[in-house]
């Protein structure tokens, strides 16, 4: 199954892209050319690279970060509650039309 994936950046522009069940928001990101989300570490949790925010109509549908997660968003400015590693957030049917937000600039 597909599952859509709504990227929306700083300026509001939204893509809307799809990627396969079990696959994770970086990759959608990558494979679909999101600019702003690099994916450095292939998705190993070893880098912010790929930071999001969720929107927050899916805040509750993405789960909780991971300890190794959260120790990876310390090293941003300015982490929301809602910040996410979108490597992190495996694709399910349940998160067909996820919405999440890119940031200015990736660190």
């Amino acid at each position: 199954m597909m599952v859509k994936v709504i990227f929306v950046d700083h300026t509001g522009l939204r893509r809307e892209t799809e990627g396969a069940e079990g696959s994770n928001v970086m990759r959608v990101a990558v494979d679909n050319n999101v600019p702003g989300i690099d994916g450095d570490c292939g998705g190993m949790c070893a880098c912010a690279t790929c930071h999001i925010t969720v929107d927050a109509a899916w805040a509750d549908k993405t789960g909780e970060r991971s300890e190794l997660e959260e120790s990876m968003l310390t090293f941003l400015p300015d982490v929301s509650p809602a910040a996410r590693l979108g490597c992190q957030i495996k694709l399910t049917p349940e998160l067909d039309g996820l919405t999440v937000h890119l940031p200015i600039e990736q660190f």
